[in-house]
């Protein structure tokens, strides 16, 4: 018998228990999943940021963290967490921040706001430029900023994509460096923010690479919200050097009542709804990473603890 540990919560599990169920029993796994284990029999930890369990000290039993969410940020630098983290990288994650990206860029590039928020009688002809004179800049070349990159270049967008180190892609421009962080924000009609959140990406777009922008892009962030200098952005909006901002992650989650961007006429605030994890996928890579790990294989999407994702 296996124990997994579900730390979420136990509304959560009722979400997650009966995919998780089949899922383990496709792989052929024979599981106790609970909400509540002595802590020294726990064999592997279904794990959310945002839960209660914090100190892994006492799992001395446990082979691995097994994330629901893609981002690890707040619980890669827990100095009890010993044990092997993977975070989650699943279809149905992939898919939905394929489809909301591809939306907004569509909005933006179509010019679609303009319609839908000006019906007041005026009669405006807009002929937008085709999706081959949209330049689109994505920053994070992960898998969610590949599935995007892709997704927009099969529309017929040339993308750009950057990255910490360097990568390649038969249909992504890819970049990397210092240099080439320049180049993607230089040809960035629309810019994309799909990076983790570590000490080298906060504030990654501050003034002076809103300034490397082309006048009048549009940012469309569902990345982190530390990533943006917010003050910076917001002057950035109100001289016109950036058209639009539409922003689904902030540094405060809920965004504040009084926050500017709320009121701003030129951002679009989004409540953190890009992507979700979806029960029936993400039992899919659980399952799986529990079968790896019982017959002694490695893990899938491992965290670099070092590099923080």
């Amino acid at each position: 018998m296996i124990n997994v540990l579900f730390a979420p919560s136990q509304d959560r599990l009722d979400i997650y228990a009966a995919p998780l169920q089949a899922a383990f029993a496709q792989a052929d796994l024979n599981v106790d999943l609970r909400a509540a284990f002595p802590p020294e029999e726990v064999d592997y930890i279904i794990y959310a940021p945002n839960s209660e369990l914090q100190d892994f000290t006492p799992y001395v039993r446990t082979k691995a963290v097994l994330n629901l969410w893609a981002g690890v940020e707040s619980i890669v630098g827990n100095q009890t967490l010993t044990q092997p983290i993977a975070r989650m990288v699943d279809h149905g994650l992939s898919r939905g921040m394929v489809e909301w990206v591809t939306g907004h860029v569509l909005r933006h590039h179509l010019g679609m706001d303009r319609h839908i928020l000006g019906q007041d009688g005026e009669w405006r002809a807009y002929i937008p430029p085709l999706a081959q004179d949209r330049r689109v800049t994505i920053l994070g070349l992960g898998e969610l900023g590949l599935a995007c990159g892709r997704a927009l270049n099969d529309l017929g967008f040339p993308v750009t994509g950057w990255s910490r180190t360097a990568k390649h892609d038969d249909q992504i421009t890819c970049l990397s460096g210092p240099d080439g962080l320049t180049q993607a924000l230089s040809q960035a009609d629309i810019l994309v923010l799909l990076l983790p959140k570590t000490s080298a990406t906060e504030n990654i777009i501050d003034a002076k690479a809103l300034a490397m922008m082309p006048q009048g892009a549009f940012i469309i962030n569902p990345g982190r919200g530390p990533l943006i200098d917010d003050t910076a952005l917001l002057a950035a909006l109100d001289t016109g050097q950036i058209a639009h901002a539409t922003l689904d992650v902030f540094r405060i989650e809920p965004l504040p009542k009084d926050h500017p961007y709320w009121a701003h006429p030129n951002v679009t605030v989004t409540p953190h709804i890009a992507s979700e994890t979806r029960p029936e996928t993400a039992a899919q890579v659980i399952a799986e990473n529990i079968r790896r790990a019982e017959a002694g294989d490695d893990l899938l999407y491992m965290v670099d603890r070092q590099a923080g994702y």
